[in-house]
């Protein structure tokens, strides 16, 4: 079954501001729906063909850290301040996909590598740490958003944990500690559907606690 056609020409700007913009896509005549994106115009998911949208790279990157040093291995999740809900929530660490990143050999492998770096101050080795794709592109809301994910798995070997910092922030973030998470731990958060601080988290937190206990992961 086909659903509305979508075309650039059906699709009118309501609200412009850079980083976040409104379209309106007129799929039937006198019938619309609003899509809030960070993408411009002519990235827009709904006008993309087939192969356009099998070829498309999400617009962030959210990586699933595991800590693996001979102990029980442990979720690396932190706290960061989320300006749309206004507290700090467990999450993981995530990035925006830059302009240049979208030249690299895997985009969501280079950026997850730098957002981690810039998060928690540990530098991936690629000699010695895994890292992987665990899901190309992920649709977080399509009912009101194309914007999209990837998730990335990181397991981490041998590195000093005491040298974790949240000192390479950048712009508008702003972090509150890290929280590492043992199975048990993880499947608590999972039951409460909160965090120790009493605050729900996102769906990517969820993503990565579930991913951590099933252990599809392991090699």
């Amino acid at each position: 079954m086909e659903g509305p056609k979508i075309t650039k020409e059906k699709v009118k700007t309501v609200l412009d501001k850079g980083f976040i913009r409104v379209f309106d896509l007129q799929y039937e005549e006198g019938r619309h729906y609003f899509d809030a994106t960070r993408r411009p115009l002519e990235e827009l998911v709904s006008v993309k063909n087939e192969e356009e949208f099998a070829k498309m790279v999400p617009d962030a990157v959210s990586c699933v850290v595991i800590i693996e040093d001979g102990d029980e291995p442990k979720l690396l999740l932190s706290y960061e301040y989320r300006y749309p809900v206004g507290r700090f929530l467990l999450g993981v660490p995530a990035g925006l996909v830059d302009p240049e990143d979208k030249s690299a050999k895997s985009p969501v492998i280079t950026t997850a590598i730098r957002e981690i770096h810039e998060e928690t101050g540990i530098v991936v080795d690629e000699t010695k740490d895994e890292i992987f794709v665990i899901n190309p592109l992920l649709f977080s809301t399509p009912g009101m958003t194309d914007e999209s994910n990837a998730l990335v798995g990181v397991v981490l070997k041998g590195h000093d944990l005491s040298a974790l910092t949240q000192s390479g922030a950048e712009g508008q973030e702003c972090f509150d500690g890290f929280v590492l998470v043992d199975k048990a731990k993880a499947k608590e958060l999972l039951k409460n559907g909160l965090d120790d601080r009493g605050h729900y988290y996102s769906v990517y937190t969820w993503s990565a606690l579930m991913y951590f206990l099933s252990d599809m992961w392991k090699k």
